[in-house]
This record gives C-alpha cells, sequence and structure tokens, in this order.
C-alpha cells in the first residue's frame, strides 16, 4: 500500500511541469439543441486532447440572445477565451477598440486562404488585411425539411417545391396536420428572405439587400414575394407556432408537421433522430425552387488577453478547428458544409452532398443577409414581418413597403 502511494506520487510530481502549461478557456455559443449540442462535443473533445481545456459557457437562446451578451462582457472587461459568431459586422467595434486577438500570422503559415472556401467567409474575418476570426462551417438558410412518412401516409406525394407543398396544405389540415411548422422570432425572418431568394431570385435578393435597388424592392418581383409570404401565413395556425426553431423541426420529425423552412443545421436535429435522408425525409435547397447555398455560417473570435498562456491555448484552438478530422466530425454532426475541400466526406448524408454540389458549382453561391445589412435593419425586418404573421388586417403591399422603407434607410 505505502509502495503504491509512493507510485502515484512520483507519477503526480512528474505530470505537474505538463498540468501547468494547459489552459482552461471558457467558450461562449448559443449551440443547445441536440445537434448543435453533439457537435460542440467534437470541438471540446478535440481541444481537450491538446491539453487544453474547453470550458462550455452555452448561452441558451438564439443568436439574437446571446449576441449582445457576448460583446456586453467583451467591452466590459469580462471575455471568455473564445466566442461564436456569425460572419459580418458584428465585431467590427471590437476590432477597432482593440480588444480581439489578431490571428494574421497563423492564418498565413496554415494558408488559411488557400485550404479555406468560400473566399467570402475569410474575406468576412478579415479587417484592414488582418484576419481576427476563424471560419469553421458553411451554413445555408434556404432549405425545406419534409417528412416523407406524412405526406404517404395522407396519400399525397412528397412536395418537390415550395408550390406543391402549398398546394397540399388543405389536404394535411384535414387530417390534423401542421401543413407547416414556425417558429416565433427569427424563424419568421429567415422564412421571409427565403421565399425572397427563391420567388424573386438570388440576383434580385443581392440587389436589393447589398446594393439597395429601391425599385426592385417596391416592384413586382418582390410583390410576388409578398403574396407567397401570405399565403404562407393563411396555412399556419398560429396556435401553432412554438418557442424555438428546433421545436419546430421537432413536429416535423415526430409526424405531427409535414414540412418546415430551416437552415441546413435542422440536418442536425434529424441526424439526433436516427432518421435518414432521402428515405425518411427529404431536404430541398432554395426551397425545391432553384438549388442555391447561401454563405452563412459560424466563426470563432478570440478576445485579446494580456497572459501568454492564454494566448497560446487561443491559438492552439483557432489550429484545431480547422484540421482535417475535426472539420469532419464537427459539421457531419452540425449539420453544415465543411471550410475545406481536401476532406474525406464519405459519411455525408444526402442533404450535405447536395449543399457539397451547388458549393463546388459555384453558380448559385450568395452573401448572408449579415454580410450585406447591418444587424438592426436586419431586426427591423424580421420585426415587420412577425406582425405581418400576427395580424392578417396588414395586407402584402403595406408589409412590401414597410420592408423597402427599411432597406432604404440602412447605412451603406
Amino acid at each position: 500500500m505505502k509502495l503504491t502511494k509512493l507510485a502515484f506520487a512520483l507519477c503526480a510530481s512528474v505530470a505537474l511541469p505538463m498540468a501547468a502549461h494547459a489552459t482552461d478557456l471558457e467558450v461562449t455559443h448559443w449551440w443547445t439543441s441536440g445537434g448543435e449540442a453533439a457537435a460542440v462535443a467534437e470541438f471540446a473533445k478535440a481541444f481537450d486532447a491538446t491539453g487544453n481545456k474547453w470550458v462550455d459557457g452555452a448561452i441558451a437562446g438564439s443568436g439574437d440572445v446571446a449576441r449582445p451578451i457576448i460583446i456586453s462582457r467583451i467591452l466590459g472587461g469580462n471575455p471568455m477565451g473564445a466566442t461564436q459568431l456569425n460572419p459580418g459586422k458584428d465585431a467590427d467595434d471590437l476590432i477597432a477598440a482593440g480588444l480581439m486577438q489578431d490571428l494574421t500570422e497563423l492564418a498565413t503559415a496554415e494558408d488559411w486562404a488557400t485550404i479555406l472556401r468560400p473566399k467570402s467567409q475569410m474575406d468576412s474575418c478579415t479587417l484592414d488585411g488582418k484576419v481576427y476570426c476563424v471560419p469553421v462551417n458553411l451554413h445555408s438558410g434556404q432549405w425545406m425539411w419534409t417528412n416523407r412518412k406524412v405526406y404517404e401516409d395522407a396519400g399525397i406525394a412528397p412536395p418537390q417545391n415550395w408550390a406543391e407543398m402549398i398546394a397540399a396544405a388543405p389536404a394535411l389540415k384535414e387530417k390534423g396536420i401542421i401543413p407547416l411548422s414556425l417558429a416565433e422570432g427569427w424563424p419568421i425572418g429567415l422564412l421571409t428572405e427565403d421565399l425572397i431568394v427563391a420567388i424573386a431570385g438570388v440576383d434580385n435578393y443581392v440587389a436589393v439587400y447589398k446594393d439597395r435597388n429601391m425599385e426592385m424592392a417596391r416592384g413586382p418581383e418582390f410583390a410576388a414575394v409578398f403574396k407567397a409570404i401570405d399565403e404562407a401565413r393563411q396555412i399556419i395556425d398560429p396556435k401553432t407556432v412554438v418557442p424555438q426553431w428546433n421545436d419546430a423541426v421537432a413536429l416535423v420529425i415526430q409526424g405531427k408537421a409535414a414540412a418546415n423552412v430551416m437552415g441546413d443545421w435542422a440536418g442536425g436535429e434529424f441526424a439526433v433522430a436516427g432518421m435518414v435522408a432521402g428515405k425518411d425525409y427529404d431536404c430541398l435547397p432554395g426551397l425545391g425552387v432553384e438549388p442555391v447555398l447561401g454563405t452563412g455560417g459560424d466563426v470563432f473570435y478570440f478576445p485579446k488577453s494580456e497572459d501568454p498562456e492564454v494566448t497560446k491555448a487561443q491559438l492552439a484552438m483557432a489550429s484545431m478547428m480547422v484540421t482535417k478530422e475535426v472539420q469532419v466530425a464537427f459539421n457531419l454532426k452540425k449539420g453544415s458544409l465543411p471550410m475545406r475541400s481536401d476532406v474525406d466526406l464519405s459519411a455525408a448524408n444526402d442533404c450535405m452532398k447536395k449543399g457539397l454540389e451547388i458549393l463546388d458549382k459555384g453558380t448559385k453561391v450568395f452573401p448572408n443577409n449579415s454580410q450585406m445589412l447591418d444587424r438592426d435593419s436586419l431586426n427591423q425586418i424580421n420585426d415587420v414581418m412577425k406582425e405581418f404573421f400576427s395580424d392578417l388586417s396588414i395586407t402584402p403591399e403595406a408589409a412590401q413597403e414597410q420592408f423597402a422603407a427599411i432597406i432604404e434607410a440602412a447605412p451603406k
């Protein structure tokens, strides 16, 4: 017994120098659904393998809830070690204040500009020629998800596009099935943008959001979009609207709803439920109208620290996140596309393969909304659309004009 204790003490004393170099990093993010949690676990496992420790700082709710908390903490002098944000302008003020870690040397050494795609994601992490974040995935929001069994049990062919989903709604309602599930808040804004892309087209979406083409925003192409949004709100019973996006996806998984419009992150929920793409459910990019891919996604920033060991751990985390093995493990569970094209995707499901095909062709790949429009304007649009969905007395024409006025007033 004494020998065992002595041996243990000797082992502990030998291990102490290694332990002294290990660093705990709090990582904030808003990935809390089943699929998201499974994906985060892959990052945590890989970071812990570096000898450091991932301290999970998940913030319940959506990015709209988490972003102000994250930014407030950094500005208030209580930064985390690393944090998720979206590509776009959210961190520009923090960078200008000198509060974010410069990753340029690491990015150059590992040739991120070459190995990570598309170029727009790296561009979003670059300000004044310096790299401040690491892109970890490519998320697209333009998907419609349908439960095959629900349609087949109702004697209806599973829809292949938005129009067919709308046409099947009355028959499903008669059978007590929710034709289109919906969640409160930002998913309404996402549905709006997805219909803009599907009905008005990618070029016209970019012309309005990026180029501020007001003739287009107030014209017939966008009038058709608001007519389609009106059709959607007519088939949605307000009593069936749920609090969170994953609740709406769950209704489709459970067979209580037939379809949902949501980003490719919904794929992680179907995977956790053990459902097979192309067999149990269908995923239709561009709502089945035209295969498209918005270049949204997630990036990680690292607030500056005066502790060199923290900085070292931050750089280790950034490097880990873009390794081939971690890119595959994380994105297969997240439902997103990997940032690298040189990885083994033999385990990819049908939905990921569809996304990769669109990305490889590159003909209908376009910027994410936050890469074109400021966050305040996007929130105003979401508020207008939430009111439009909840108040049937608001005409499509009135909603279109409110939308156009926000675009017109948005800073360039």
